[in-house]
């Protein structure tokens, strides 16, 4: 059998620089980590609750496979009251997280050899489940001088006959960014199917998030619990797909996964329908440290040109310091004692930057700081 297929997988980078964190830390050592994209709140009160009491009712076993009904139906009263478009639940499916869920919609859209357009610097692991279905990534270079958005000119040259998808991530890993409502017009006008990443909506502080679905119904969503509920370990995500591609991705989610866990849509559910106070002081705190992140990048001499207005990154170009990211990040961790994701872990266009996640304290983002400025000062 051949393995070539696994070999094109690269290795999830940050996940090394954390690893390293981590064994360091069992060494004695003091580290700051700025590298890892999870919330650092627990998870809403109600949320919880819900969960532990439908646990105690017995919310244990098997559900149907496309989600229990009453959270499908959550989902598309959510994107009713927030993007004020029509869903339907026969259109939902629940999912064990984001990303099984895009590898549901990357297996029904992608046969070997196919095409999948996405942005160069995106989140590491999209190219990775595309080069495992062994279809080819299609890479369209966005950058800082321009807010990381897509330029559609650029898109074009790019769509092929063997063109099957472009992906979105809007707010996006790793750049902050969120895409202007123009060019995800332009990109819906393009008659493509579009696979937009909505997981960072909600962490949003200057702007407006827009969904796919307010453009296109040619749209696979994907969504899930784990940011804006700070829900990392419950592992709950949600597709929203075209009606014809339903049946497929349920016979696919039968095979692999079965379903999600029954208590845990249950706490979805409720994460869903009720008020959480949480959710605005986590937004706040938010703000609070990407406005500090930002100022301090910017004093030690790191480029923040645009200022990334969505989820937890700031995308700080080091170029003046570094011409290998992977190298430069793992210097920091063993002299400054502080953990960042290599930018080239994003894509050749990302060599040169290093993300910083401000999902942790502003004692930990101006202690991480002040080490960087000690460790620049010597480089």
């Amino acid at each position: 059998m051949s393995l070539e297929r696994l070999a094109k997988v690269n290795s999830f980078l940050v996940m090394d620089v954390m690893e390293k964190a981590h064994e360091m830390e069992r060494a004695g050592k003091n580290i700051i980590h700025l590298e890892i994209g999870e919330p650092d709140f627990a998870t809403p009160v109600k949320v919880s609750e819900a969960g532990m009491e439908a646990i105690r009712r017995g919310k244990t076993h098997y559900t149907h496979s496309l989600g229990i009904p009453s959270l499908r139906q959550a989902v598309c009263s959510w994107y009713g009251q927030k993007y004020h478009v029509s869903v339907d639940p026969d259109r939902v499916v629940i999912t064990m997280g984001t990303s099984p869920g895009l590898l549901l919609i990357l297996s029904v859209l992608a046969n070997v050899g196919d095409e999948v357009i996405l942005s160069n610097p995106g989140y590491a692991c999209y190219p990775n489940f595309i080069r495992y279905l062994q279809a080819e990534p299609v890479f369209i270079d966005v950058h800082e001088e321009t807010g990381f958005q897509y330029q559609i000119e650029d898109v074009k040259r790019k769509i092929s006959s063997r063109t099957r998808a472009i992906m979105i991530n809007s707010p996006s890993n790793p750049t902050g960014n969120l895409l202007s409502a123009s060019i995800i017009a332009d990109i819906a006008g393009l008659g493509l199917p579009v696979i937009s990443d909505e997981i960072y909506h909600g962490l949003v502080y200057r702007g407006r998030a827009h969904s796919m679905l307010e453009y296109t119904n040619n749209a696979f969503i994907l969504n899930g619990f784990s940011k804006l509920f700070a829900m990392t370990g419950w592992r709950l995500g949600y597709l929203i797909v075209p009606p014809e591609y339903v049946r497929t991705i349920q016979k696919l989610q039968q095979n692999f996964f079965i379903s999600p866990a029954d208590f845990v849509q249950h706490a979805g559910v409720a994460a869903l329908t009720e008020e959480h106070p949480e959710l605005d002081q986590m937004r706040r705190m938010y703000d609070q440290r990407r406005q500090e992140m930002i100022r301090l990048l910017r004093e030690i001499g790191l480029g923040v040109k645009v200022e990334p207005t969505g989820a937890f990154y700031v995308f700080a170009n080091a170029r003046k310091y570094c011409t290998d990211s992977l190298q430069f990040a793992f210097d920091i961790l063993q002299q400054a004692k502080v953990a960042a994701a290599p930018g080239i872990d994003f894509g050749s266009n990302g060599e040169g930057y290093l993300r910083f996640s401000y999902a942790s304290s502003l004692e930990n983002i101006r202690e991480g700081m002040r080490r960087l400025q000690r460790f620049l000062d010597r480089t």
